[in-house]
């Protein structure tokens, strides 16, 4: 029987960044993978904090705890908060990489001719939560890649000290945002890597917290 971690936080979604009061910078996450990792993790005894940015989803189970957050600096602020109390964190949220340096307090008209935005970096999530990590605590994050994905996924890992990361494909049909189903390789921190095929997203929730059992052994 593999252990279940016991308490686990989870960031799902994107993150919005303010522009004015009516616009914002975004991407096309839903929150389906992060959401169904949740599930999966409630399903298995964990209890599971879940940090999510602005998404179409509910979910309803005892032994999860939402926070709703908007933006970067509120997941990022959300996450630290919680992350010391857990011994495993899986990191699958879109979170914005910058933000706009001043944000309008009011619509910016649409007659102007031009409109430059200067942007500012985001508080690195998953760097911070690496940087922090304790030797009991086990760190899953992701990666979605346009271009050398293996090599880019597996610096990453290094770079942020995780213990394995998720390389979401971009290219598959079926896979990536917006869908329920997902087509994804893991890496561990050995070098390990396993590719799966194309599965339901409430499957893939079960290859990757089955990877993150296995770490956690390893390291109890």
């Amino acid at each position: 029987c593999q252990p279940t971690p016991r308490r686990c936080l989870v960031t799902a979604g994107p993150t919005y960044e303010a522009i004015d009061p009516v616009r914002f910078i975004g991407n096309h996450s839903t929150g389906k993978m992060g959401f169904a990792l949740a599930a999966e993790a409630a399903q298995q005894g964990a209890e599971v904090v879940l940090i999510t940015g602005p998404v179409q989803l509910h979910i309803q189970h005892p032994n999860i705890t939402r926070i709703d957050v908007v933006s970067a600096q509120q997941m990022f602020e959300a996450a630290m908060q919680e992350f010391p109390s857990c011994d495993a964190a899986i990191l699958s949220a879109a979170v914005a990489d910058f933000t706009p340096t001043v944000v309008a307090n009011k619509k910016i008209k649409e007659k102007q001719s031009s409109l430059t935005i200067e942007l500012t970096p985001t508080p690195d999530i998953a760097m911070h939560i690496g940087a922090i990590k304790q030797p009991h605590q086990v760190v899953c994050g992701f990666a979605l890649e346009t271009h050398n994905a293996l090599e880019h996924a597996q610096a990453k890992l290094s770079k942020k000290n995780f213990d394995c990361i998720v390389l979401n494909s971009l290219t598959d049909q079926g896979a990536g945002f917006g869908y329920d189903t997902n087509k994804i390789t893991i890496i561990d921190v050995t070098g390990k890597t396993v590719e799966y095929e194309l599965k339901k997203k409430t499957e893939v929730a079960k290859d990757i917290l089955l990877i993150l059992a296995t770490l956690i052994q390893t390291k109890n």
